[in-house]
């Protein structure tokens, strides 16, 4: 609905401008002298958060709409190439302010955490993949859900029951689940340094003695299903009915946010618009749970 969707966009710039005023480093740098910019930082994360929202995969086309639809939120609207470049510069900035979001929620303390990755495709034909300057990171990968081959990318996320994004990464199609998802727990040990026993739902390839050492070691336990030649783990019958909370987070980037209609052929482009999407949806949670709302993972509410 337009009144939301409004509402939701002006609260995300004034969280935004007040994160930058309180640290104005944290915005992409910018020479001292020279012509500033006409499109403030809060205003352009919030324009990308929109665009992800409303399944705009076309900048021209989201900047069309924006100059026609959106003048009471955003008087100045940039050129395609300017906002272009800019996000790109921006994809800091907008991974910053979605920890902002998910911090300022009551579910972001959830004991409970979802793990999975999801494929981003990046090209199909040979010649699309050929002269990408994804090449080197992007490669090919199996993807099992849908029983097919791809090439691009993995998104792998860790969310709380209710969809809250709380740890990400992107990496080439082959890159092992298991060590992936422990580089942002050694990286920030603060995640689970305040989470005691910690409960962690993943699939069949989240399995390994030294892997679930590692989980033991930080104070997290580990549910999944029983692999085949396994004795019946503990837990186990109840991973699969809340898997399902991370198959739909997914069929959210997919469905609504259109994951994979990203466009871009660079690594810096495909990072700031997985991160558009990854913001799009901390911050419909985020907004939901400050006004009371039910925190869906769904985007219905605020599409147009």
């Amino acid at each position: 609905m337009k009144a939301e969707l409004d509402t939701l966009a002006t609260a995300l710039y004034v969280k935004t401008d007040d994160l930058l005023n309180a640290s104005p480093r944290l915005a992409p740098w910018r020479p001292a002298v020279g012509v500033a910019p006409q499109l403030a930082e809060a205003e352009l994360v919030t324009l990308a958060m929109m665009q992800a929202m409303l399944g705009f995969t076309s900048e021209a086309g989201w900047l069309r709409h924006a100059r026609s639809h959106l003048r009471h939120l955003f008087p100045y609207s940039p050129e395609q190439p300017g906002y272009n470049k800019r996000l790109r510069k921006s994809a800091d900035l907008l991974r910053r302010v979605t920890r902002l979001l998910a911090t300022d929620t009551s579910v972001w303390s959830d004991d409970v955490w979802i793990v999975d990755s999801t494929p981003v495709e990046c090209g199909r034909s040979r010649e699309t993949v050929k002269p990408s300057d994804l090449a080197g990171w992007a490669e090919y990968g199996y993807c099992a859900s849908h029983s097919r081959f791809f090439w691009g990318l993995r998104l792998h996320l860790v969310c709380t029951l209710q969809g809250l994004p709380v740890a990400f990464a992107l990496t080439g199609a082959k890159a092992d689940e298991r060590e992936t998802l422990l580089d942002p727990l050694a990286s920030e040990p603060g995640l689970v340094a305040d989470r005691p026993a910690q409960t962690l739902i993943g699939d069949k390839n989240y399995y390994g003695r030294s892997f679930e050492h590692e989980l033991a070691e930080r104070d997290i336990r580990l549910l999944r299903p029983t692999r085949k030649g396994e004795p019946e783990r503990p837990g186990a019958p109840l991973s699969k009915p809340l898997r399902q909370v991370i198959e739909s987070v997914n069929e959210t980037f997919k469905g609504q946010l259109n994951l994979e209609q990203h466009r871009e052929r660079t690594p810096g482009g495909v990072v700031a618009r997985v991160m558009q999407r990854i913001l799009a949806l901390t911050a419909a949670i985020w907004h939901n749970d400050h006004t009371g709302q039910h925190v869906l993972r769904s985007l219905t509410a605020y599409d147009h």
